[in-house]
């Protein structure tokens, strides 16, 4: 009898073991490029355990130029991917990729035109009179196609990018792309004046950024672990927004020893500036919100200006079932 009660006692045991270790489920997590501020959700959960409390062991794996994330999503070597904007998951549908977007971190692509204060290139209208655009391809080939379509700019003007300010800032009468939360800080700091700051989402480009990715087969045969880091993502976010974020930023810094404190700051004062991760839907949905009313729009807009063809089922891009239900709401101060 006390054999038996002692061989039940370690049964339990393992069991328990065994559901402790299940409890915590190692995933990874890729991003599309050298950490830093725009990242900072993510880190945040790691570094004070939200995602650990809904039973995930997550690992950040940094991304960069020659880290080429979805395939190594698709070979099965990371659970999640954080992707761009709405373009490259469109495309996936019509190259019959299974990938699908359960959250869009970013409610506003960050993309933004800059120009010199003062010089006639003052509103969204006077760019037009601009002499030069400076754009990388990937760029004049998606939302510049969309200003010519939409407004009339003229792709003569255009010039390639080559991530260097300095010919912007020598020529006072051209307009150069970037990030807000990143080319307005090395124009300031290069140039010694603040650019005109123009973010495309806020004159129609209305795709979702940042998103985060998975298989379709995680879906079907995970949807706790989904639920879990897209829920755990989306606190991490308002944590690292309204609260301490002091851990995940030490984190970034690890990860990515040339980023700087100033630069953190800055990226982090743009997002909330120009309500890149919450403002609109995100009021009442909760961050990571997406609606089919925004994807439509944009997808529209993108076939008007040819960048995408028409009759790609766009329903197959994305899922509303895991986000929209006001996940960390209660955490914003």
């Amino acid at each position: 009898m006390k054999t038996k009660l002692l061989m039940s006692v370690a049964a339990l045991s393992l069991l328990g073991a065994s559901s402790l270790a299940s409890a915590q489920e190692k995933v990874t997590f890729q991003t599309n490029w050298f950490a830093q501020a725009e990242h900072g959700g993510y880190y945040q959960s790691v570094a004070d355990g939200t995602y650990k409390a809904c039973g995930l062991d997550v690992t950040i794996a940094m991304g960069g130029p020659q880290v080429t994330g979805r395939p190594l999503m698709l070979a099965g070597k990371i659970d999640f991917y954080m992707g761009g904007n709405m373009l490259q998951a469109f495309s996936a549908v019509q190259e019959n990729i299974p990938v699908v977007i359960v959250a869009a971190s970013f409610q506003k692509e960050p993309q933004v035109l800059m120009s010199h204060p003062g010089e006639g290139l003052d509103t969204w209208e006077d760019l037009k009179k601009a002499e030069q655009y400076i754009l990388g391809d990937e760029g004049f080939q998606s939302y510049f196609q969309w200003m010519i379509t939409e407004f009339g700019f003229d792709p003569a003007k255009r010039i390639p990018y080559t991530f260097n300010p300095a010919p912007f800032i020598a020529n006072k009468k051209s307009v150069q792309q970037g990030y807000v939360t990143s080319e307005p800080y090395a124009v300031e700091k290069e140039g010694g004046f603040v650019p005109n700051q123009f973010l495309l989402a806020d004159y129609g480009f209305d795709t979702y950024a940042t998103t985060i990715e998975t298989m379709r087969d995680t879906i079907e045969k995970r949807p706790e672990v989904v639920k879990c880091f897209v829920d755990g993502s989306a606190k991490g976010w308002y944590n690292y927004l309204y609260g301490d974020n002091k851990a995940a930023n030490e984190m970034i810094k690890k990860d990515n020893p040339e980023i700087t404190d100033e630069q953190i700051a800055f990226s982090i004062e743009q997002m909330k500036k120009f309500g890149i991760v919450d403002s609109g839907d995100t009021e009442k949905l909760g961050i990571g919100a997406m609606t089919d009313e925004r994807m439509k729009s944009f997808y529209d807009k993108m076939v008007a200006a040819k960048v995408l063809p028409a009759g790609i089922d766009i329903k197959k891009a994305y899922t509303l079932e895991f986000v929209n239900k006001g996940v960390g709401l209660d955490l914003k101060k």
